[in-house]
């Protein structure tokens, strides 16, 4: 009869001890009789973070580059092309590959350009006078360094 007593006793420690861990894992909450209920207030929210609103982005629209300028004489600060083709050429920069001709021939220009920058593609021009000349390629009969 004894060892049904300590097996009684053995199983009513292991009962409480799980009904124990049972109860602190569901919250970790005990109630034990006789106590007065505990209120607990929620925590106060932390500070409101304000992040501004973000500017839409600035679209800037740059003109296209003409695809060809023609021009009887150009006269520039600063000229840009991926091919220029000039009879005479006068600058104190130059920025490209040279190619010196004996002749470029140059039809149906279209007036003089004085402007502070003249952009395009491909130049033909009977003279251009500017500070810089920069081309990939360049064609021209005399070329002068100022």
């Amino acid at each position: 009869m004894k060892s049904r007593q300590v097996w009684s006793a053995v199983v009513s420690v292991l009962a409480a001890g799980t009904l124990g861990v049972g109860l602190a894992g569901a919250g970790g909450v005990v109630v034990q009789p006789g106590q007065a209920p505990v209120i607990v207030q929620p925590s106060q929210p932390g500070p409101t973070v304000v992040v501004p609103q973000q500017q839409a982005p600035t679209t800037v629209v740059v003109p296209s580059t003409p695809a060809t300028v023609q021009a009887g004489d150009i006269e520039a600060q600063q000229v840009r092309a991926q091919t220029i083709y000039a009879n005479k050429i006068k600058a104190s920069t130059v920025q490209g590959t040279v190619h010196q001709s004996d002749s470029v021939k140059i039809k149906d220009t279209k007036g003089d350009i004085k402007l502070p920058t003249v952009t395009a593609g491909v130049i033909y021009a009977d003279s251009i006078k500017a500070n810089s000349i920069v081309a990939d390629n360049i064609y021209v009969r005399n070329i002068e360094r100022d």
